[in-house]
């Protein structure tokens, strides 16, 4: 999103655009799938003085405003990226770690029966699926 459209959705609630807002989206952008910390990580090279409350009032506030969504890949800390981006469910690997993502279209049956069967409509854009990649393979006790 380009820095007069981020301006322009903040102005529109009454609030004013800051350096540090524009710095935490373009992290998240520019890292795909981010953690809190990874996000202050990246805004820190630039920005220094951008503290991590400051990132996780921001990660906050871009929610609140739909233009960053986050899912939990792991126990830790949520993990955030674009709104924008396409919906994707997400593979976890449990042995290296690595995230995939998946078109939505291949948990639409399962959300199709869920949706019929129970009433439930699934926000697959936070699907995350754990397990083990073909590189780690199949570790036992994993599950």
């Amino acid at each position: 999103m380009p820095e007069t459209s981020l301006a322009a959705v903040l102005r529109s609630r009454g609030l004013r655009m800051t350096a540090p807002r524009q710095l935490v989206l373009d992290a998240v952008r520019a890292l795909g799938h981010a953690t809190p910390e990874q996000v202050h990580v990246a805004v820190g090279r630039i920005a220094p003085g951008v503290n991590i409350t400051t990132v996780y009032r921001t990660l906050e506030l871009l929610e609140e405003l739909g233009l960053v969504t986050h899912t939990h890949l792991s126990h830790g800390a949520p993990t955030y990226h674009a709104a924008d981006d396409d919906q994707h469910v997400h593979l976890v690997c449990r042995g290296c770690g690595g995230i995939q993502e998946l078109p939505p279209e291949l948990l639409q049956p399962l959300a199709s029966a869920l949706r019929r069967q129970h009433g439930f409509l699934v926000d697959i854009g936070h699907v995350a699926l754990f397990g083990r990649c073909g590189g780690c393979g199949s570790g036992e006790g994993d599950e």
